[in-house]
């Protein structure tokens, strides 16, 4: 028999601006997504890590990070 004894999954995610508004009100709207993006993984207790948090030359933000697969531990991934 086997058990899950850590998991996590490592994502690269782009909050890309759209296309048929103003820049400022869409930078505006990403950073806002960004924000409610962490918000929602804690209000969720999912244990996560951002490796990195980069601004776009167009404004838009890449995050790389590694976060909790479904409910399993995580291990020692995000030490």
């Amino acid at each position: 028999m086997k058990r899950v004894k850590a998991a996590c999954i490592c994502q690269t995610l782009h909050f890309m601006l759209k296309d048929d508004l103003e820049h400022d009100y869409a930078v505006n709207l990403v950073r806002d997504e960004v924000v409610k993006y962490k918000a929602s993984l804690d209000r969720n207790g999912t244990k996560y890590k951002i490796v990195s948090e980069d601004t776009q030359p167009d404004d838009s933000v890449m995050i790389k990070i590694i976060k909790q697969y479904n409910s399993s531990p995580v291990g020692e991934y995000l030490d």
